[in-house]
């Protein structure tokens, strides 16, 4: 039986999101239908924004568009960004917001990390001191370093301009408590599958004060800003999936530290230590073993983990975050281990034991090449 600690990827769905999404099921109507059975979709449907608005901070002070998932989430903020006069986009950022910034027509500045992995918000500072306004892209947590950025912070430095912030906070949800008013952000986008509640729905969350533009048109659905019939049956899962959301990441935590120390001691980075991290997903790199010597060994010995971002195409390839940390020697070595609702204290320490022994062989296969 395989050990899945890749819940960064997706995490499984939920005994909770299922339940809800069966029963949406059975309704079988199309939300936007006049009878019976399509009001009870629509309410099904509106339950769940509010409770999902409620989970993230975001009561009275936000709207919320319901999306196929974070993707798209992010296209549609990324859309709000035409009529201003630059994007600024960190070097963290997931790739729908990375290369999807490029596709906007407004010129592009991309904000560095520093050392430890967090945006550099004294370059984003500089970089808002240029005249015009600008559209800045800024994830909460991110996904491959589990790294938190200083969002507050930065909101205020983008405001102060007249700018827009949208925060990816894809990576954060379940990993940590997300207050939509305290972060100061203009739209933050979030995704089911995250916190399993099943794949292919999404929300973004926007300030009720500013502006929509809709990416997709024709009905009217989601107050004429998202067009298409509505998954019910998914959007129903996300609203359940989030409220069981409620992981034990003390016992979690004290086990990872233990792994986290035991792989110091033999040699291991750990990626973004020196930033603040939520728990669960840890970043680790090797400086002699590569990414897919790793995933290889702990595949066969039935662990399931990732190499980083499970968005490229199903390809193994050399961490693009991890090089903008400045460490281009370490970006094809790296390994992320992300745990979730399944995960137990046990699961850490049997990880380490199965790392540990598939370095062991691989140090005595290549002795004199570490040498």
């Amino acid at each position: 039986m395989t050990l899945y600690l890749d819940h960064a990827a997706t995490s499984p769905l939920r005994p909770q999101a299922r339940e809800a999404f069966l029963r949406a099921c059975e309704i079988g109507a199309n939300a936007s239908s006049v009878h019976g059975p399509g009001r009870k979709a629509k309410v099904l449907i509106e339950d769940a924004r509010a409770a999902i608005l409620e989970a993230v901070g975001a009561t009275g002070a936000g709207g919320l568009v319901f999306t196929s998932g974070g993707t798209e989430a992010n296209a549609l903020a990324l859309r709000q960004a035409q009529g201003f006069d630059s994007i600024i986009v960190s070097e963290g950022e997931h790739d729908s917001v990375y290369i999807g910034a490029e596709a906007v027509g407004v010129p592009v500045g991309r904000l560095p990390l520093t050392r430890d992995g967090r945006a550099d918000l004294t370059v984003l500072e500089t970089l808002l001191a240029r005249p015009g306004r600008a559209f800045v892209a800024l994830m909460l947590v991110n996904n491959e370093t589990g790294v938190i950025n200083d969002i507050p912070k930065a909101a205020g430095l983008v405001h102060a301009r007249g700018g827009w912030l949208h925060v990816d906070a894809v990576q954060a949800l379940g990993k940590m408590a997300i207050d939509f008013r305290a972060l100061g952000a203009d739209s933050l986008s979030l995704s089911a599958h995250k916190v399993g509640g099943g794949q292919g729905t999404g929300a973004l969350v926007y300030d009720r004060d500013r502006t929509i533009n809709a990416a997709i048109t024709g009905g009217g659905q989601e107050l004429g800003l998202r067009a298409g019939t509505e998954n019910v049956p998914g959007i129903a899962a996300f609203a359940a999936a989030l409220d069981a959301c409620h992981i034990d990441m003390t016992s979690l935590h004290a086990a990872q530290a233990a792994v986290e120390s035991a792989l110091k001691a033999l040699g291991v980075d750990i990626v973004g230590e020196g930033a603040s991290r939520v728990p669960g997903l840890l970043c680790l790199a090797q400086p002699h073993w590569t990414s897919p010597l790793q995933l290889i060994h702990m595949d066969m010995n039935g662990i399931a983990v990732s190499s980083g971002s499970a968005c490229s195409s199903g390809k193994v390839k050399a961490s693009r975050v991890v090089a903008a940390m400045g460490r281009p020697d370490l970006a094809d070595k790296v390994l992320r281990v992300c745990a979730g609702w399944t995960t137990t204290p046990e699961n850490w320490h049997t990880f380490l034991t199965v790392w540990s022994k598939g370095y062991e062989a691989f140090l005595k296969r290549h002795t004199k090449e570490v040498a």
